[in-house]
């Protein structure tokens, strides 16, 4: 079994002060390593970073076309959103055309990370509601599923019909059988997959026709939705929609929680998967921005990148203290 290797280093006056260590797969057409750091085969949760994959039942079964979903509320069935206005207004807007309520979804409530919901919430004593949650689109998508299938409510239980075809749809596109899954912070079941799994599946993404089967369809379009917009899928500040925009939607990307990040770039015909092993947020957004940027498909000198790879560390008097970089020989 391979070991972690360096892929993130912060330096500070001149001395390393940190490293975070971690593994990266690329995978190509044929779902085959093209290039990888430390071991491919580490088992991880994908976390929300496999949404793509969880909405995928919501638009292969004809849920989607049934309820009449736009493009930009299949991006929102793939998002870890802020819980702005923007998303809170969209999700209940879908839920409403759908005949259905707040009270449906089963993610749980939680403070909007986007601060002026959140400062509007304060100000008017309000408290937050299952709109707010950042899987709120995710759960929405799966309410849609849920009502043309004319499934049982507790969609979000292991054994049931819309969890059974994830997991078919997750082990299909893995070319794996999981080993597992544990449960993520809005109640649905995440099932575990090998890091080149999960850049496999994401490979079978970037590859997917326009005209094949009904996967290979739905892949097509979930990829195109988020890279075209992907405010609604994280929101302004936000790693995944600067960094789209920063590529002017020609590759997807994800992030997940304890620092995993996926992208997935049609031109290439590639899928990326990575994971930093101490859960470092800011250690996976440099790390995806090098690779991205060794593979031409992100500018090193964009703004989106520079915010995150060879980022200055600024304190609060607007003084220079070190930098965030990729590690030597990383990626190349």
């Amino acid at each position: 079994m391979a070991q972690a290797v360096p892929m993130v280093e912060l330096w500070r006056g001149g001395l390393l002060e940190s490293r975070h260590l971690g593994h990266a797969v690329i995978c190509g057409p044929d779902g085959q390593i093209v290039q990888a750091w430390g071991d491919p085969g580490k088992v991880i949760f994908p976390r929300s970073s496999c949404k793509m994959l969880q909405a995928l039942p919501l638009v292969e079964s004809g849920a989607a076309d049934a309820g009449g979903l736009t493009d930009a509320q299949l991006a929102l069935s793939c998002a870890s959103h802020q819980g702005a206005a923007l998303h809170v207004g969209a999700v209940d807007r879908w839920l409403t055309g759908l005949g259905l309520h707040e009270s449906d979804l089963r993610c749980g409530a939680h403070e909007p990370y986007d601060r002026t919901e959140r400062d509007r919430l304060i100000r008017g004593a309000e408290a937050p509601c299952q709109y707010h949650n950042n899987c709120s689109g995710k759960h929405a998508g799966m309410l849609t599923w849920v009502r043309h299938m004319k499934a049982g409510s507790e969609y979000v239980e292991p054994d049931h019909p819309l969890q059974r075809a994830i997991r078919d749809a997750f082990e299909a596109t893995t070319g794996e059988n999981s080993p597992g899954f544990g449960i993520d912070g809005c109640s649905a079941p995440n099932f575990a997959t090998t890091l080149l799994g999960l850049a496999r599946s994401m490979a079978f993404f970037a590859n997917a026709p326009d005209s094949g089967d009904a996967r290979s369809r739905a892949a097509y379009r979930l990829t195109r939705a988020m890279a075209a917009h992907p405010e609604f899928v994280a929101g302004e500040g936000r790693a995944c929609t600067e960094l789209m925009r920063a590529m002017g939607g020609r590759v997807a990307l994800k992030t997940g929680a304890e620092a995993v990040f996926i992208a997935i770039l049609p031109d290439q015909g590639l899928g990326i998967a990575l994971k930093i092993e101490d859960g470092s947020g800011r250690a996976s957004e440099c790390a995806i921005a090098a690779l991205l940027v060794s593979l031409g498909a992100l500018e090193a000198d964009h703004p989106a990148t520079r915010k995150r790879l060879n980022a200055r560390q600024v304190n609060w008097r607007g003084i220079d203290t070190g930098v965030l970089a990729a590690a030597p020989g990383f990626p190349v």
